[in-house]
């Protein structure tokens, strides 16, 4: 299916795309004071929960409903649009009703097809065309995470945008809710006409952090950010320690480094063509290396020897990881290569064991 989008009606041409607003909508003077604090600082949306689902009950949920006319009145002082997250169908229904701009599926939302349908059939029926932005679900499935921007795309949605938030981790961790990046990166790859924000907030879980995950973003290709900014977090209701106050996402905004879009030099063309020779002279090797493993395995089907030695796999490992960081290659990455090469390997091995004609030669 074809996700292609335009982010510019909701975001506008500037880059990057930015998003802003507390984790809660709170009360009027709270939104407001947000909002006048963002105009004109890049923001296009303001961004705010009226409905926020707790792990626990029992945890500030939201003003829900009540909240509504404090978010029109935010849009019509300060010129944001406005978005709110659904987490059901009559949130939705809610919040297309009054017009908001745009809504946001929320990472446990996404993890349920049932919901996501019904609000989309809501978006689908709504007299006037509202963006939707379709936040990863909370485990790193991204089938999960296509499945719910095609329910929308269905439903007739024009402006649909991905956003990147992360992905549950049991136990401690240095994030969150760690990125595992190559997840939103392949979604790219697979639709690359898909807008796709990065929410550094929810990510990192400390508003010490979310500078540095934004650059990550940005560099990584992302069109823009979905930030929490609360006047005063140290007195939010709900991820405190994760939002930013209006100065330091200012501070944040005008310290990033704005990678060039479709940029394409001569310098960088000749580079990439130096790791496309990198690249051929690796699978040569590697595929040296399979024809020597395969030599093994019909000396051991000759043998009548067993496909793998543990005394033999633990050395090499500890050798290449050795080698690897004697060449400036971090042993984690040499010891996740070496794995998968040993795990190709011993399959063929075994396949030559297991054949009736000496491996087949």
């Amino acid at each position: 299916m074809d996700l292609k989008s335009d982010i510019g009606p909701l975001c506008g041409t500037h880059y990057p795309a930015l998003i802003a607003g507390p984790c809660s909508v709170e009360s009027r003077g709270q939104l407001l004071e947000t909002a006048e604090a963002l105009k004109g600082r890049g923001v296009t949306v303001l961004r705010g929960g009226l409905w926020k689902p707790r792990t626990k009950p029992g945890g500030f949920e939201g003003v829900g409903e009540e909240g509504i006319p404090w978010m029109l009145e935010a849009r019509e002082k300060t010129g944001l649009k406005i978005a709110s997250e659904a987490g059901n169908a009559s949130h939705a229904q809610l919040l297309v009703d009054n017009g908001f701009d745009a809504i946001w599926i929320g990472a446990r939302t996404t993890a349920n097809p049932f919901a996501v349908q019904e609000i989309a059939d809501v978006v689908s029926a709504a007299a006037a065309p509202v963006a939707v932005m379709v936040k990863n679900p909370v485990n790193p499935d991204l089938e999960l995470w296509i499945g719910a921007l095609e329910r929308m795309r269905l439903a007739g949605v024009e402006t649909l945008i991905a956003v990147h938030r992360g992905f549950t981790a049991y136990g401690s961790a240095v994030y969150r809710n760690p990125p595992q990046w190559s997840i939103p990166i392949e979604l790219r790859r697979r639709f690359p006409g898909l807008p796709l924000l990065c929410d550094p907030s929810h990510i990192t879980g400390s508003a010490d952090m979310v500078s540095a995950v934004a650059q990550e973003a940005l560099d990584l290709g992302f069109d823009g950010l979905m930030t929490e900014v609360h006047p005063n977090p140290r007195c939010a209701l709900s991820d405190a320690k994760q939002q930013l106050t209006p100065t330091q996402f200012c501070d944040m905004t005008g310290s990033l480094r704005l990678p060039v879009r479709g940029g394409n030099t001569l310098s960088l063309n000749a580079l990439r063509h130096k790791i496309d020779d990198c690249d051929a002279e690796l699978l040569a090797v590697l595929a040296r290396r399979m024809e020597v493993s395969q030599e093994i395995g019909r000396l051991k089907k000759e043998k009548n020897l067993p496909a793998v030695h543990i005394d033999r796999h633990d050395e090499v490992m500890r050798s290449r990881a050795g080698q690897g960081e004697s060449l400036g290659l971090p042993p984690e990455f040499t010891e996740k290569i070496m794995r998968l090469i040993h795990i190709e390997s011993v399959r063929r091995q075994v396949e030559i064991l297991n054949s009736g004609n000496n491996g087949g030669e």
